[in-house]
């Protein structure tokens, strides 16, 4: 008997997390025909998301469906369902948890919350401490550690303190959700209950009270696109609007929670990225892809990085940089965020099919007669290091004499060795990748041969969170394919998890 009434109460359980939310009326618009978006929502985030979903079927005639639960409850039933295009947790942890399932592609951060004690206006037991709440004339309420989120992050946060057993045995009753407390504390039913702060706030009723433990307690509340959401682009232009600074984040502050720098809101976000030329082959699909999930446009810049930087000391500002090498990156610092290297060249010298000339190191490039192309030493990054390294093995002065071409970009030199127009260039093996069936390549073996390509977004872009999920696609498993078949080498290295 005993299992199944607990079958029974698992049944109920699990109906009651799906059931839908209320419904609202059906807009006037043609959106209204769509099918309306699926979202889980932690209960505590019930008043900013119920008026931000509002907001967004008004402006745009979508309709959004909003299913709460405790941020563990919901998650657990991800696991086994397949339904659904949103999840919005209370804290980061869950969010981060579901994507290490495979059950989340992106994720934006909204807002931030940290846990107080919530008691009746007035704090008629004067309760002020953690060990108030273990006093016998106190009646203490708290949500679920297993099912919702300010019970796990309460109970990590004492175990951490080496409180948690003896608080954990003076509580009177464990909730479903956080709001179940507040309405506890609200009703009388208990004296105190452990709240978020922002919750505690939204009842009038009801007074905060800090402690210690949970003042650097903060957590991010962020909300997650389902992997398997059959309206992901939908999905993710719902979640850009909730997480906009002038949109979505707005009601988070209406109601008392303390918002993350949002990105602006657009429909449709206009991108500027500039580029090195070398990079297009390897970015080009990515760049495609991105526009298409996110709904936003990219103008993409290519050209060579010394062109590139002097344009940004001009007074163009983009929102992203990705670079031929290091030192291009570095002369224009202070406008960007900090870098991240994502892939690597190496430097070769390209030659005719079965190299005539017989040219096999950097010094037979001085041989007379010889035709030499070079990336322009001031315009390109490649350049630039080339230069270098000739002028550190005393070859520069040796070989100008053979200088027929310079140009910003590789991809010049490369046509101009295909014409027949010169015998030699100096480019990266990306460069040669695409054209080795028609022309052979040497390897130069020198410290200076190798370039790394970094990437890095701008200080003044309006759309910070939308360009770190860019650099998410950028340093992706399926763009590293990509790299790599056009002759790159992968530098990207995770950041080691908090």
């Amino acid at each position: 008997m005993l299992v199944t009434g607990s079958v029974a109460a698992m049944a109920l359980l699990v109906w009651g997390l799906w059931w839908p939310a209320r419904s609202r009326p059906a807009a006037t618009t043609a959106g209204s025909e769509q099918k309306p978006l699926l979202m889980f929502c932690a209960a505590g985030l019930q008043a900013p998301v119920e008026a931000a979903a509002h907001d967004y079927e008004q402006a745009f005639g979508v309709r959004v469906q909003l299913q709460y639960g405790g941020s563990g409850a919901l998650l657990s039933n991800l696991r086994v369902t397949h339904t659904g295009d949103l999840y919005l947790a209370a804290d980061e942890s869950y969010t981060r948890s579901a994507r290490a399932m495979g059950l989340l592609a992106e994720i934006i951060p909204l807002a931030r919350q940290r846990p107080v004690i919530a008691v009746a206006r007035g704090n008629p037991k004067q309760i002020r401490t953690l060990a108030d709440l273990q006093r016998p004339d106190v009646r203490v309420g708290m949500a679920n550690p297993e099912a919702a989120s300010i019970g796990r992050t309460v109970r990590e946060r004492l175990q951490h303190a080496g409180q948690w057993d003896a608080l954990a045995r003076h509580i009177t009753v464990f909730k479903p959700t956080v709001n179940d407390v507040a309405n506890d504390v609200k009703l009388g039913t208990v004296d105190a209950g452990i709240v978020w702060d922002a919750t505690a706030q939204q009842y009038p009723e009801l007074e905060l009270v800090t402690v210690p433990p949970f003042d650097a307690a903060s957590e991010t509340i962020s909300i997650g696109i389902l992997q398997r959401s059959p309206r992901a682009a939908a999905a993710l232009r719902f979640a850009r609007y909730l997480g906009a600074r002038d949109r979505g984040l707005k009601r988070f502050q209406e109601f008392h929670y303390d918002p993350v720098a949002g990105d602006a809101w657009a429909e449709q976000p206009e991108l500027v990225l500039y580029s090195g030329a070398m990079l297009r082959p390897g970015l080009e699909q990515t760049l495609q892809q991105f526009q298409e999930r996110e709904g936003c446009r990219i103008t993409t810049v290519y050209n060579g990085c010394g062109i590139l930087v002097a344009q940004m000391r001009a007074g163009q500002r983009p929102d992203a940089y990705f670079s031929c090498d290091t030192s291009f990156m570095n002369s224009v610092a202070d406008l960007y965020q900090p870098p991240v290297d994502v892939v690597d060249n190496r430097l070769m010298i390209i030659v005719q099919k079965h190299n005539p000339k017989n040219l096999h190191a950097l010094s037979d490039l001085t041989r007379p007669g010889i035709r030499l192309g070079l990336p322009d030493h001031e315009k390109s990054a490649m350049g630039n290091v080339i230069w270098k390294m000739l002028v550190q093995l005393k070859l520069y002065d040796a070989l100008r004499p053979n200088l027929a071409v310079e140009s910003p970009t590789g991809d010049f030199l490369i046509n101009q060795i295909r014409t027949g127009s010169l015998d030699a260039i100096i480019a990266c093996h990306s460069n040669w990748t695409g054209v080795r069936d028609h022309l052979d390549a040497v390897p130069i073996e020198h410290p200076l041969a190798r370039l790394t390509q970094p990437y890095a977004v701008g200080r003044e872009t309006r759309y910070p969170h939308l360009m770190a999920r860019l650099e998410d696609a950028i340093t992706s498993a399926a763009s590293r394919a990509r790299f790599e078949s056009q002759g790159f080498g992968w530098r990207f290295q995770p950041a080691s998890p908090p």
